[in-house]
């Protein structure tokens, strides 16, 4: 039994692969060839047909403003021209309103003052106080301020009134004023006012005179009193006549 079986062993061939070997050693570069020859330059193709227009695109963005120059030189003046032809004239303008003739922008005035001169005249000149009129077509405002009495009668009256140059004002009419009382028990010292206007007086001196004399009417001889333990004055200024 056994040698039959160690024949078929023998009678059939049995191999076994080895384990593989190492690589061997890259062999050495060859020579690098040369370059081959160019190739013949290829014939022009003809033109082709131009394309359609495409759409236009959409606008761009607008760029910032520029900067500026700088003012350039000044020129030279030049030459003058020939004068232009004289104009038409012109209408006349509407007259204005007329002004007060010359008048002085500031005012003309005087005032005659004195203090506890009592003058117990009845009849004549009180005082009188000098005025430099400026001009002709103007007017004199005066007026008198101070104590004037009647007394010692009963139904009695004295009058006191301006000239002017010596003569009562005309235009428009006197300036005055009176004092009347009915009984002798009275002695009525006051403060008195007398005041106007007189128009077409001369330009220059003047001679402003304040007097007394009897009322219209009554006997002159009555006992009158002027500036008693008071001050009187005269006040005088030159004004623009009134409006018509």
């Amino acid at each position: 039994m056994y040698f039959i079986l160690l024949a078929n062993y023998q009678a059939q061939s049995v191999y076994y692969a080895g384990i593989p070997g190492m690589h061997g050693k890259p062999g050495s570069p060859g020579i690098p060839g040369r370059d081959g020859r160019d190739g013949r330059e290829g014939a022009k193709g003809d033109q082709g047909i131009p394309g359609k227009t495409g759409p236009q695109g959409p606008p761009g963005p607008s760029g910032n403003p520029g900067v500026n120059g700088k003012d350039g030189a000044k020129g030279e003046r030049g030459a003058q021209g020939p004068p232009g032809q004289k104009g038409e004239r012109g209408e006349s303008g509407l007259s204005g309103t007329p002004g007060n003739p010359g008048l002085m922008a500031f005012k003309n005035w005087k005032e005659c003052v004195w203090s506890n001169i009592n003058d117990g005249k009845d009849n004549g000149l009180i005082k009188d106080c000098v005025f430099m009129k400026n001009f002709s077509d103007t007017s004199l405002h005066v007026y008198w301020t101070g104590t004037l009495r009647v007394q010692g009668c009963s139904g009695c009256c004295k009058r006191w009134y301006f000239t002017f140059n010596g003569a009562e004002c005309s235009a428009p009419l006197p300036i005055d004023g009176v004092v009347y009382v009915r009984s002798k028990s009275v002695d009525p010292h006051r403060v008195r006012h007398i005041e106007g206007y007189c128009n077409n007086i001369h330009k220059g001196k003047v001679r402003v005179g304040f007097w007394v004399g009897k009322c219209n009417g009554y006997s002159g001889n009555v006992d009158a009193y002027t500036g008693w333990n008071s001050v009187s004055r005269i006040f005088i200024e030159e004004v623009p006549k009134a409006q018509a």
